[in-house]
């Protein structure tokens, strides 16, 4: 019986090692997951500053992130056009 009960230890002490490792996996992917920016959040901003007289400044910042209209700029891109609508501020 000693030779099973160590080898039911020994196959204990893996899964803890294993469910470690999954935990361990989980977090890192956590921690680099990028916060998702959608085409509803990036037009609700572009729209309330062309309302607050900035329509120049979104029409050079979608030409700046290669595009004419917001429904042509890649949802990578998001983001960046986000940040740079955010920047621009009223008087």
């Amino acid at each position: 019986m000693s030779g099973l009960s160590a080898t039911v230890t020994e196959l204990k002490h893996h899964c803890e090692s294993i469910l470690d490792l999954c935990n361990k996996i989980k977090k890192s992917l956590h921690d680099n997951k990028k916060p998702v920016v959608t085409l509803e959040q990036v037009r609700a901003v572009l729209a309330e500053k062309s309302r607050s007289g900035h329509t120049e400044e979104i029409r050079e910042l979608l030409i700046k992130h290669g595009a004419d209209r917001l429904s042509e700029i890649d949802p990578e891109k998001y983001s960046l056009l986000l940040k740079g609508a955010e920047g621009l501020v009223d008087v």
